[in-house]
């Protein structure tokens, strides 16, 4: 069995080195649909983004939700800051509701798209 192993480990080496387009420069994009995020994390609905800064390392959004679904009720707000590493950090009316990787694969309103950095063609995984 660990000759098998060995074999498979050596067979992937060969195979990384033998494919120099892997080597070229990609772009990873981060692709989120705050709302229905907000939505998932928060509950309600009609969340919209009001205001949005932009940093070196990250762009923060600020939100609310209110008019439409509880005209009498005060509206919620929340700040999204979401770090180009993939990181995101989200607090509802100064309440911490996430803190973590988009990247994890745990969340369905986050999808990761690749893209050649020197072309811009969408790279398509298998």
């Amino acid at each position: 069995m660990t000759n098998t192993n060995s074999q498979n480990t050596i067979e992937l080496l060969q195979a990384e080195l033998n494919h120099p387009e892997w080597d070229e420069p990609i772009i990873c994009r981060v692709e989120v649909d705050l709302p229905a995020w907000l939505s998932q994390l928060a509950g309600g609905r009609d969340w919209e983004v009001y205001a949005e800064d932009e940093e070196e390392n990250c762009i923060s959004f600020a939100m609310r939700q209110g008019s439409k679904q509880a005209p009498k009720l005060a509206p919620r707000h929340a700040e999204v800051t979401l770090y180009h590493n993939g990181y995101a950090i989200v607090d509802v009316d100064g309440r911490s509701l996430f803190d973590g990787s988009l990247t994890s694969g745990a969340n369905d309103c986050a999808h990761l798209t690749y893209y050649h950095a020197d072309s811009g063609e969408k790279i398509t995984l298998n």
